[in-house]
């Protein structure tokens, strides 16, 4: 397998692992290269055929053993690693359609990459091919529930108005309780109704999108529920369009409480396939 911008025989140096930062193309690395994760290692790239791996080297004491168990769960050292290797990740992504590994994929010697780049070389050019010139954007729906409550049994008690006008007070007044109990079911209703014309408009501006984990935590500065995680994976050219729908329906919905946050452009970190990098360590 050939190699590009790496001396293999002293690559990686004693007690130095191959980290994978994220397959693309083999275009030229922006000039000058990258750092890697520290301003020790540089980032190079290893090609295969189509497929360019971009990696650096880094020190095995500081991903294995029980001292880097202790750094992992180390924010103070692993936020700029993990942070660092997003931006690598990034940059390159200016360049290339990328496919991006996890943070801390290590292969102890270039042979043990080349033998996952050997096995999955046609999946990874398949997605790489996909990736050409699109961008993950997320969206998270974030919901004030009083808000939407409040809504939705207003919208309730005026389509009852009249015929709670003409009852009695003590007979409207149960009819109002029942009313206001059965709030949280017509809220759920309305709220999958919603996030199923919302999903259908931006599914039909995107090449992919998927679903995510609903999380315990809004972004940062956000209060409220979140109701929807989603990642939709955009052609550049699309992107203006995509945007100004997710525009829309933040006004549209925004008097019942529901408020969306778009962010991007990012990798496209939710569609990348499964290629079972542990094995070939």
């Amino acid at each position: 397998m050939p190699g590009e911008h790496i001396d293999i025989d002293g690559w990686p140096g004693k007690d130095e692992g191959v980290y994978l930062f994220c397959f693309g193309r083999p275009h030229a690395l922006p000039s000058p290269n990258p750092r890697g994760l520290d301003d020790r290692h540089p980032v190079s790239k290893w090609v295969a055929e189509d497929v360019m791996a971009v990696v650096s080297t880094v020190s095995l004491e500081e991903f294995c053993g029980p001292l880097a168990e202790v750094r992992m769960k180390d924010l103070s050292w692993i936020g700029p690693r993990a942070c660092r290797h997003e931006e690598v990740i990034e940059q390159l992504g200016k360049h290339t359609p990328v496919l991006p590994a996890r943070f801390g994929t290590i292969f102890s010697s270039l042979k043990q990459l080349g033998r996952l780049l050997n096995m999955h070389h046609d999946r990874i050019s398949r997605f790489l091919d996909r990736a050409m010139d699109k961008d993950e954007w997320s969206i998270k729906g974030i919901m004030d529930t009083s808000q939407a409550k409040e809504k939705v049994l207003s919208s309730a008690l005026s389509r009852d108005a009249e015929r709670l006008a003409s009852l009695s007070p003590g007979m409207r007044y149960f009819q109002e309780q029942r009313i206001r109990s059965g709030v949280d079911r017509e809220l759920r209703a309305w709220l999958r109704e919603a996030c199923g014309e919302i999903w259908k408009d931006l599914k039909s501006r995107a090449s992919e999108c998927c679903e995510r984990r609903v999380l315990s935590h809004n972004p940062e500065g956000v209060d409220g529920d979140m109701v929807l995680n989603w990642a939709f994976l955009v052609s550049r050219d699309s992107v203006e369009d995509f945007r100004a729908c997710v525009d829309q329906r933040r006004l549209k919905y925004a008097e019942q409480g529901l408020a969306f946050h778009l962010s991007g452009p990012w990798p496209p970190y939710s569609f990348c396939p499964s290629l079972e990098m542990e094995e070939y360590r």
